[in-house]
């Protein structure tokens, strides 16, 4: 069922080889019928990092899509190729770059609305681009991803300079933002990692408790229920 020979499966159980494939992992998975969580352990009991089949949901996973409406403060749920997956009300408020169905990096890059939003364009793109280029790394052979480059770096003349700087990895902070009714607002980002999703992430953006920004963000919630 696994496609491979048992004498080779049999030196895999006496402990004779110890050092198995990922592609050897990935068939012995799919033969038992391993869901994710189950794979993600096979691969800790061989030893072998950079699992890469994870499935890539279409919708955000543990129901995270009705949670984040009970957040105050504007929140996303994306995936690894920054895909807007769920977005709360005022987050959808806050910009159209976190509608469901959104790529946000690619709005960033792209839109000429996104250069009024991001007060520092050029550090908003910088983080985006910085935190694609962690996932795409640990997903070599991902053809989607390729994919998605390839189409970022034929769109826009500022995706090909920061990619070629090859900066790694999302840096929560600030980010100030200009909202056409509300003003502008000052709010910290942080992204969270959501555990056995294929990549998925939760980012939350707040404003400190009695700051003009945490005033415009009350204003802006009430928008949003209206």
């Amino acid at each position: 069922m696994a496609g491979i020979s048992a004498e080779y499966y049999l030196r895999l159980e006496q402990g004779r080889d110890k050092h198995p494939s990922p592609q050897i992992l990935d068939a012995l998975a799919r033969a038992l019928q391993l869901d994710i969580k189950g794979t993600e352990y096979l691969y800790e009991l061989a030893g072998v990092s950079g699992h890469q089949e994870q499935p890539e949901l279409e919708s955000a996973a543990d129901g995270l899509d009705v949670l984040i409406e009970q957040f105050p403060m504007p929140t996303v749920v994306a995936n690894r190729y920054q895909d807007v997956l769920a977005a709360n009300r005022i987050a959808c408020a806050l910009s159209p770059g976190f509608s469901p169905g959104q790529n946000f990096l690619r709005w960033r890059l792209t839109e000429p609305t996104a250069r009024d939003f991001f007060v520092d364009w050029d550090e908003a793109t910088d983080i985006a681009v910085s935190g694609l280029r962690e996932v795409a790394g640990k997903s070599s052979d991902d053809v989607r991803m390729r994919a998605l480059v390839e189409e970022l770096s034929a769109l826009s003349e500022r995706f090909r300079e920061l990619w070629a700087r090859a900066e790694v990895g999302y840096r929560p902070g600030i980010t100030v933002v200009r909202h056409p009714t509300v003003g502008e607002l000052h709010l910290q980002r942080n992204r969270l990692a959501v555990p056995h999703s294929g990549g998925q992430h939760v980012i939350i953006f707040s404003a400190a408790a009695g700051s003009p920004s945490a005033v415009a963000l009350q204003r802006l919630s009430t928008m949003a229920r209206s």
